[in-house]
């Protein structure tokens, strides 16, 4: 296991500006930055019929990683409670079941209470999967969002560019209606397994539904493609969600509806 040390050097690169949207080919680490690395074996919980690592799977690696960053990070105990706001995932090459997966996460942008996570997912037989996910510190006391400690934002001050960063939501559309051209809508029945200790729909759980809606659209998984999750208000225990879903030419976007409600939204498009 490597934690995260940041070089002896003052230049550090990074994308982000304030207001940018998502780029078409996610950052690499700056130069002055060794990431953290940690790794696992894919394992069959993890994979389809196709012994391929579904989306959900992926989510719950980023969950895990970062769980085990923060035990090398100073200050990493004060700061266990993370909302995410967006997840982005390009799925560029498989990994597969018994594929040795290496992670390795470093930051890409920070402000004192947010800031944006890459995760690269390398497997041993050649599957490769790129990540970035915009989190949001809440204090475990007060449950709204807390600033950093400056010993936990040091490292990422040291080796990031972008110190303000800012949110903006990137998938605006308004969610259809039923009737609509090329729109489908399911339920998605919520397990008392899907709520977290925020009396929430865990952030994996809405990979795990967007691969339900997934099966009918093979093509979309067949080769490279990217996944864009942003979470809005979450989805509670109890409350009844349904899948509202519209296939076009270029992407397959899906809306996670309570009643009138949308809490979240998705978008897959082809890489």
């Amino acid at each position: 296991m490597t934690i995260w040390a940041v070089l002896p050097t003052t230049v550090a690169n990074s994308w982000h500006h304030p207001g940018m949207g998502i780029p078409s080919v996610l950052p690499e680490p700056p130069a002055v930055l060794t990431p953290f690395e940690t790794g696992w074996p894919v394992r069959l919980a993890d994979t389809d019929r196709d012994q391929r690592l579904r989306l959900d799977g992926v989510a719950r690696y980023l969950q895990d990683v970062g769980y085990d960053h923060l035990e090398v990070l100073e200050d990493g105990d004060i700061h266990r409670l993370w909302v995410i706001r967006r997840t982005v995932i390009d799925a560029l090459k498989p990994l597969g079941f018994g594929e040795s997966a290496t992670l390795r996460r470093w930051p890409s942008a920070t402000s004192t209470r947010w800031c944006t996570m890459r995760v690269q997912i390398g497997g041993s037989a050649g599957g490769l999967v790129e990540t970035e996910s915009f989190l949001i510190h809440f204090g475990t006391e007060s449950g709204v969002p807390a600033r950093m400690s400056d010993r936990f934002l040091a490292p990422m001050l040291a080796c990031t560019t972008e110190h303000r960063l800012r949110w903006k939501a990137e998938l605006t559309d308004p969610m259809p209606a039923a009737g609509e051209p090329g729109v489908q809508i399911r339920p998605f029945p919520l397990r008392a397994t899907d709520i977290d200790l925020l009396d929430h729909m865990n952030n994996a759980v809405y990979l795990t539904a967007l691969e339900e809606v997934l099966a009918d659209y093979a093509e979309l998984k067949s080769g490279p493609h990217r996944v864009v999750v942003e979470y809005g208000k979450p989805v509670r225990c109890g409350e009844d969600v349904e899948l509202v879903a519209r296939r076009t030419d270029s992407s397959l976007d899906v809306w996670f509806a309570v009643g009138a409600d949308c809490r979240a939204v998705a978008r897959v498009t082809p890489r």
